[in-house]
């Protein structure tokens, strides 16, 4: 016997929301969160736009400590604790660091990077010898797992505590890892997600790789545009999204509100092989990942009636849909609804699978599909796969049951989940 999964509490930092009702809020009107930001420009960046998420210093301290705020440089561990634990109070869980310790429950939390900023922080400092300056908090606070560290002991987590890295699949396996834990009896509870730092010294990269565009510096909030004829690369994001799952016995058992049941999924890598390089897919790994999600969720490729892709306004779009259109062997006004939450905050790289999972269950739970902003011209190479009705520009409301979520990311990775709304 294996234990059914189901999503009890969400937390979200985005770009265009921090916290549930503004993010969902954010999702049905096609509110973008994406602006100019002049640090970029001064830095010689030909994509001067990307998504920060807004979090006040009063919204800091309902979270952190003074003494925790002292020192503290790191964008992405704040914004994944500020998620996580806001997915924590959801599923009704009280914050208290006095509590019992939890080992029924444990924490998958990933990113790509940690604490850049504060990193940069401590080699200025080093290289004028001021070792003593660094502070007591450098290490937790640019280590990988430093968010884990950190939200784990907020939360008196005792189960297993792990940080995931697999670029933008991240938050998507993390979920996955989770699911797995919870499916086979290892725990309960898991809080699973992802977080990602914000600004020019994790973005700078991506701009040197021109995978970013620079068409849009004037007008941000046109410049994420998958699905698009002219869309001419991503736009950089930044944020966290955090989801708490758990066996439905236990859900039941405390009376716990349910979002969504996970169905299963699949996680794999295409090697680098057949087309598959440290940047873009190999093809038949991507569609064997689709196919294998549904095999283990036990769905059929006609009951999938959403998908929320990948996605990322490149020129990859195209093939992410024709793939999409052959695992599930459907095209034209045959092929699910599809959009993506990329249109909305752009590519918030180790923090997109998180946030778009949070993304996909409001859509299930609420029962409307959202906006893809900036896709009125649709890539005539999409057109001839997806009938144009398939891919809203604005809020649509609809019947549906099973919503599948995929991301792919460097390295050739991919991973891919399927939720389905839960009835009693």
């Amino acid at each position: 016997m294996t234990n059914r999964v189901v999503i009890t509490g969400l937390g979200v930092v985005a770009p265009n929301g921090v916290g549930l009702e503004a993010f969902t809020k954010a999702l049905k009107d096609g509110v973008s969160g994406i602006t100019f930001h002049q640090d970029l420009k001064d830095l010689n960046f030909s994509c001067q736009i990307g998504g920060i998420p807004q979090i006040s210093d009063e919204l800091k301290s309902k979270y952190f400590t003074n003494l925790q705020l002292r020192g503290f440089n790191s964008s992405g561990i704040l914004y994944g604790c500020v998620a996580g634990v806001d997915a924590w109070k959801d599923a009704g869980f009280d914050v208290n660091e006095k509590s019992e310790l939890d080992y029924d429950t444990g924490l998958i939390f990933g990113t790509g990077t940690s604490g850049v900023e504060k990193f940069r922080e401590a080699i200025y400092k080093l290289d004028e010898g001021n070792v003593r300056r660094l502070g007591s908090t450098v290490v937790l606070q640019t280590m990988a797992s430093g968010v884990s560290a950190y939200l784990s002991g907020m939360l008196g987590l005792g189960n297993q505590v792990t940080t995931n890295s697999s670029a933008c699949t991240t938050g998507t396996e993390a979920l996955l890892i989770g699911f797995d834990r919870i499916q086979n009896g290892k725990a309960k509870r898991m809080l699973v997600g992802s977080c990602s730092d914000h600004g020019p010294y994790v973005w700078g990269g991506f701009d040197a790789m021109r995978v970013m565009t620079y068409k849009h510096n004037a007008s941000p909030q046109e410049g994420s545009r998958p699905m698009s004829e002219t869309a001419s690369g991503f736009v950089p994001g930044s944020g966290a999204g955090a989801l708490v799952i758990e066996s439905l016995e236990s859900a039941v058992e405390r009376g716990a509100k349910i979002y969504a049941e996970v169905l299963g999924g699949e996680v794999n890598s295409g090697g680098q092989r057949n087309g598959g390089t440290l940047t873009a897919p190999n093809p038949e790994a991507v569609k064997r990942c689709i196919t294998k999600a549904l095999e283990n969720a036990n769905v059929k490729s006609t009951e999938v009636d959403v998908i929320n892709g990948h996605l990322t306004a490149t020129s990859k779009d195209t093939l992410e849909i024709q793939n999409w259109s052959e695992a599930l062997n459907r095209r034209g006004q045959d092929f699910p609804y599809i959009n993506s939450t990329k249109s909305l905050v752009g590519h918030c790289l180790a923090a997109a699978g998180a946030m778009e999972c949070v993304a996909s269950v409001i859509q299930l739970n609420e029962q409307f599909i959202a906006p893809n902003k900036n896709c009125e011209d649709l890539h005539p190479e999409i057109q001839k796969l997806v009938d144009r009705k398939r891919i809203p520009q604005k809020e649509y409301v609809y019947n549906f049951d099973v919503l599948a979520k995929a991301s792919f990311g460097f390295g050739d990775v991919n991973a891919c989940v399927l939720f389905k709304r839960f009835k009693e």
